[in-house]
Formats: structure tokens, C-alpha cells, sequence
């Protein structure tokens, strides 16, 4: 992907929670139920970076668990990033701070070393595979050795007739389709207003080769969430040893 292209759409995504950020929070109230699943699996005084946090509800969810360890979560929106602050949990040692996780550099909360890091419904916001791989390694670089996990979700909106029926001409945003990479989508939003997204539709085979090429060892996938139980992709994967990286 051209990067004047991959710029457009990042800004693109990010005019789109600017604009629908509280709206966005209002339909998502809880945690989906392969999320629970994972967060149920972290130690409760553990390290942990949630990297796109939004507006808090994984931190919500881990303080309702007794969890006692150092949250971290990095957001790019100043619209969820205020409601995370403002809703953050009591109890907790939780830092809310801001951050573009297509950046070359993250803010020194996120530094590391982590022992559970977190990428929930994220990385398909990402332009370009060459960006979300980047991504993905520097989470990599964050984890606290061979022990530490990451856990990523990918929406599988293509399952949904409801969803696919949302799917809008790459020439709305004046681009075409020769453009983009395969896989990529461009969503409207119907709740509070119309809006536009960006959306990458990740295929089981490919979220592997991605982990896998940023120094990731894939242990377990599977699907949860939304209708039928499998509108997110899962992904759990500990850390390559340095040799074994691709």
C-alpha cells in the first residue's frame, strides 16, 4: 500500500472515533465473551498493555476480577481515551495513556517489560500489512520473555449478511479498489450518524503468517462473539525465541 494511501485511511479512522467515539462506547457496554474468555486466563498480578484500550472496559472488567497487577492501556482517541480516564477503576494501578500504535514510538508507560499484552479489535483499523506486522512487533519487543502472552481478536464481519450489507465503494473516500490490499473493506456506520471505516478482513492463514513474521509462536485460534458465535477471530501466542524468528 502507498503510504499517501495508508495515511488517508488512518486518518480516515481516526476522524471516524473523533466524530463517533461516544457513540461507538454506547454500543459496547460490556466485554465480548472471547475476550472474557482470555481475560479470565491472566494472572491477577500480572503486567499487562492493552494496546487500543478505547474507552477502559477491559481494565473495568479486570479490576470486577480481583485483578491487582499494573494495567497499562495506550489509545489513540482522545474521545475513549477521556472515558477511560474518567470510568477507570478503583483499586487498580491502571495507566490511560495516549498513543498511535502505528507510531514509531510508544509513550514511556508502554515501555515494558509486559507479561500479558493485549490487542482486542485493533489491528484491523490498521492500513497496510507492512503496518499491522510493525504493530505487532513492537509488542513483541514489550514482552517480558518466553513466558509472557499475547492475546489479538479481528472482526469476521464478512460472516454476517447484516454486516456485509454495509460495505460501501472504495471511491466514497475518492480511492479505488487497485489501491488498497486484498482483504481490505471500507464500512459504514449507522448509530448516532453515518460515518466510514476502514476495516481489514484478516483470514485465519494470513493473522498466523502475520504473528509469525513479528517473532509471535501461535498456540491457539478459535472464534466467539456476535452472531453465531464467530465474528472475532482469536489469536493466543507466546514469544519466538530470538533464532527461531522470521
Amino acid at each position: 500500500m502507498e503510504p499517501q494511501v495508508r495515511q488517508r485511511l488512518h486518518a480516515l479512522n481516526a476522524a471516524f472515533y473523533r466524530t463517533f467515539g461516544l457513540a461507538y462506547a454506547q454500543t459496547r457496554g460490556r466485554v465480548q465473551p472471547g475476550v472474557a474468555r482470555l481475560l479470565a486466563q491472566i494472572p491477577p498480578a500480572a503486567r499487562v498493555l492493552d494496546a487500543g484500550c478505547g474507552h477502559g472496559l477491559v481494565a473495568r472488567h479486570l479490576a470486577a476480577r480481583g485483578f491487582h497487577g499494573a494495567y497499562v492501556g495506550l489509545e489513540a482517541s482522545p474521545v475513549l481515551l477521556a472515558q477511560a480516564r474518567q470510568q477507570a477503576p478503583r483499586g487498580v494501578q491502571a495507566c490511560f495513556a495516549a498513543g498511535d500504535l502505528t507510531a514509531s514510538t510508544w509513550p514511556a508507560a508502554a515501555a515494558g517489560p509486559f507479561d500479558v499484552l493485549l490487542a482486542f479489535a485493533v489491528l484491523h483499523h490498521v492500513p497496510g500489512r507492512a503496518a499491522r506486522r510493525a504493530v505487532l512487533q513492537r509488542l513483541r519487543q514489550r514482552a517480558a520473555g518466553p513466558t509472557a502472552w499475547l492475546a489479538v481478536s479481528v472482526w469476521q464481519f464478512w460472516r454476517s449478511p447484516r454486516l456485509r450489507a454495509r460495505v460501501q465503494p472504495w471511491s466514497q473516500v475518492g480511492l479505488q479498489p487497485a489501491q488498497v490490499e486484498p482483504g481490505d473493506f471500507l464500512l459504514d456506520w449507522r448509530h448516532g450518524g453515518r460515518g466510514l471505516r476502514y476495516v481489514h478482513l484478516y483470514t485465519p492463514a494470513e493473522l498466523a503468517a502475520d504473528l509469525a513474521a513479528a517473532g509471535w509462536d501461535v498456540r491457539t485460534m478459535f472464534l466467539a462473539d456476535g452472531e453465531g458465535g464467530r465474528l472475532g477471530l482469536y489469536a493466543v501466542a507466546r514469544p519466538m525465541p530470538p533464532s527461531d524468528c522470521v
